[in-house]
């Protein structure tokens, strides 16, 4: 992808999540656990001004159900299942692939960092609760 001017004049960060695994425990095709931490640190990034996507395999009725549970919790996205509005204005139209700053998926290469793949009442190997929090940037 080629960075547009408008691109890098961003004064905020794009937050691409998956939802199954990742905000909550995966249990296909219900909802699982509350990933709380997770949830806490995407709403205090909204907060600051930064653009959340929820970004997921679901469609249909189980996405609408995912958006439900998420409101639910207090996490509302700027966009689902695509990219940004301002993107698409930028690109002419959607492209196949969200852009994105960050990507927070349990199939991503630094799971540990979000504490994925999610199990409720379960912690990450290896690594204490206390510096787990203090890892996400």
């Amino acid at each position: 992808m080629v960075v547009t001017e408008s691109m890098s004049d961003r004064k905020y960060r794009i937050y691409a999540v998956d939802f199954d695994g990742t905000l909550c425990e995966s249990v296909w095709p219900g909802i699982g656990a509350p990933n709380r931490h997770l949830i806490e640190h995407l709403k205090t990034r909204r907060s600051q001004g930064n653009k959340l996507i929820l970004w997921t395999c679901r469609t249909g009725e189980r996405l609408q159900e995912a958006v439900e549970w998420c409101r639910r919790y207090g996490l509302e996205f700027d966009a689902v299942n695509e990219n940004l509005p301002e993107i698409i204005k930028e690109h002419g139209g959607d492209t196949r692939k969200v852009l994105y700053d960050a990507l927070i998926d349990d199939k991503s290469a630094d799971k540990r960092k979000y504490g994925l793949p999610f199990r409720a009442g379960k912690a990450v190997a290896d690594e204490s609760e206390s510096r787990r929090k203090a890892r996400f940037v």
